[in-house]
């Protein structure tokens, strides 16, 4: 097999073309670009020294959204036509998008790397949207194209070689088995949730054959199975990091290699959280990646690891015992187990946050699918963003194969998504990272959203009220953010980050006007208050309706920091504002 036979001229173009189009719209939306509106119609953006022209058809939506015609992108100089090529568009824009001489060439790595993935995705057999809406959970999981809606260069996983591209990416779908090592209990930690014994645990995650197994290969060589803790590993990340990096502590036996685990598992979008295909009521794994993505290296920290089940329980309880989020029958999906590895000498050389104290650490998460009712499927809130190669939305589809109206469709996802999100946040100043990856929508057998199912809740979610009252475990997750920031949690992941291209595809497809879409919005956010009247006061100090609000660029983070993103000691500090956006919903203010 040729493993890039996707990489052909046409496919590449194609790929070009559709990234520079995203370059063009995001790049203008966090206005690192200035599109010139030409006299004739359309726009045109130059190049750093006005040599190069690009010129595009597009419509501007809400949120100061730009929608491009990718057939419409023409580029010029000095008279030529040229083809479009994103990598010279990074380097003939560089001066404009920021890029220092330590990030470009990173930068152009990554940009490079989400070409060919888009290649690979174009290769793929052709599914309609309309058939992703009646496919089942991993095909939904497998079958996205477009990564995070707002970053350009969002599939750089810059480690991978192009075998390991076709083992490990999301859209390949092969099937992963992961590693397995024991690791010292002197230097490794196992914590779980409320009832969780380790033994039991590993039993039920692996099975006793597994575990006996392991056992034997353990006293094989005369050490004591009691001695260890299991640690499910990448299968890339033993190979590249732990068997050379970690080296010292295989050869003295404080790490054990064992062989892979029989149990086949898939990896999701977010690339190192694998789903168990053999068996799906079994938990999630998510295992430490030091592979470059998105502005991070995907490692997890073996001591953020201790906290993690304490802080899903804490939660739980607070969801559970909520009204409000009962009847929005809003649920997480918990982390209940977490294993960590110190390597004393690497804590030794750096600070706690350094991606050397993040190279072997995993958690399980609860699988979502027992929780299921008859006729009930699964699907990642992404889903809604996804077009077909015709146009066609995810979100469209299930809209027209639900008897609901486009109006009742949407309202019943706001309902489900949009309350808990709100709620979270007036009643406990608590925010969620609840993008398209980080949400699961459980969709009934009428095509509508029954409910919403939160992830990837110890390492996103914040508290930031001071004076909250938190258990010592949970503690780590209070947040100091300042007054005038803290509505972004709503503003820019909701509004900005998701609502926008949500909007903008159903009023492309003709589903929904802006006006409906907002509208809708809107009146989901007058009921939940109205129905709770003791928050009058915070309503109004955090206000969804108020005429405008930052603009928080994320790709200027990108763009300037390509390793690190964000100072994780700081987070809020690394924001990048440039001015505001009108807020589509405050003409529906009362």
């Amino acid at each position: 097999m040729n493993p890039v036979a996707h990489l052909t001229p046409d496919r590449w173009a194609l790929a070009n073309r559709l990234l520079v189009r995203k370059a063009l719209a995001e790049f203008a939306h966090e206005r690192l670009l200035t599109p010139e509106a030409l006299a004739g119609g359309g726009y045109r953006v130059r190049s750093d020294d006005g040599a190069t022209e690009y010129r595009f058809t597009a419509e501007r939506y809400a949120l100061d959204h730009w929608v491009i015609d990718p057939g419409s992108i023409t580029r010029h100089r000095e008279g030529a036509v040229l083809p479009l090529d994103a990598l010279q568009f990074v380097i003939e824009l560089r001066g404009a998008l920021g890029l220092g001489d330590a990030v470009l060439p990173v930068y152009l790595e990554e940009i490079s790397s989400t070409l060919a993935g888009s290649a690979y995705k174009a290769a793929a057999p052709a599914l309609s949207a309309a058939e992703l809406a009646e496919a089942g959970f991993q095909a939904v999981e497998t079958g996205m194209t477009e990564g995070h809606p707002c970053f350009v260069a969002n599939n750089g996983r810059l480690g991978f070689d192009i075998e390991e591209y076709h083992a490990y990416a999301p859209e390949a779908a092969s099937d992963v088995h992961l590693v397995w090592l024991a690791a010292s209990r002197e230097r490794a930690a196992f914590t779980a949730g409320a009832g969780i014994e380790y033994e039991a645990f590993v039993r039920a995650e692996l099975g006793d054959a597994a575990v006996d197994g392991f056992a034997e290969t353990l006293a094989a060589r005369g050490l004591d199975f009691a001695d260890y803790l299991l640690i499910p590993v990448h299968p890339w990340q033993w190979r590249n990091k732990i068997s050379v990096t970690f080296a010292a502590e295989v050869a003295q036996q404080r790490l054990v290699y064992l062989g892979t685990g029989a149990d086949t598992y898939l990896a999701q979008q977010s690339i190192r959280t694998f789903f168990n295909t053999s068996a799906p009521a079994k938990h999630y794994v998510k295992t430490a990646m030091s592979v470059l993505n998105m502005g991070f290296m995907r490692g997890l920290s073996a001591a953020y690891m201790e906290a993690t089940p304490a802080i899903n329980d804490w939660l739980a309880r607070l969801v559970d015992e909520d009204d409000v989020l009962r009847k929005a029958h809003f649920s997480i999906i918990r982390e209940r187990a977490a294993v960590g590895y110190r390597h004393l000498e690497y804590e030794a050389a750096t600070d706690r946050y350094s991606p050397y104290r993040k190279m072997l650490a995993a958690l399980w998460r609860e699988s979502p699918v027992p929780s299921l009712d008859e006729g009930q499927r699964l699907a990642t809130m992404a889903a809604l963003l996804h077009t077909d190669r015709e146009g066609a939305s995810y979100a469209g589809a299930l809209i027209a194969r639900s008897p609901l109206s486009p109006k009742e469709w949407l309202r019943r996802y706001l309902n489900a998504y949009l309350v808990p999100v709100l709620h979270t946040f007036y009643a406990y100043d608590l925010v969620f990272m609840p993008h398209g990856e980080n949400v699961i929508l459980v969709i009934g057998e009428d095509g509508a959203v029954d409910r919403a199912i939160f992830k990837d809740i110890a390492e996103e979610i914040v508290v930031m009220d001071p004076d909250a009252v938190l258990p010592p475990a949970v503690e780590r997750i209070r947040a100091d953010i300042p007054e005038e920031e803290r509505i972004l949690s709503v503003f820019t992941d909701v509004f900005d980050c998701f609502f926008r291209f949500l909007g903008a595809t159903l009023a492309a497809e003709g589903v929904l006007t802006e006006e409906e879409f907002w509208g809708t919005v809107a009146e989901c956010v007058h009921d939940y208050q109205d129905a709770l009247p003791q928050f009058a006061d915070r309503f109004a100090r955090y206000d969804v309706f108020a005429g405008e609000f930052a603009l928080s660029c994320l790709n200027r983070l990108q763009l300037r920091n390509n390793q690190q993103m964000v100072d994780l000691a700081d987070p809020s500090a690394a924001l990048q504002f440039v001015g505001t956006l009108a807020n589509p919903v405050a003409r529906f203010a009362r």
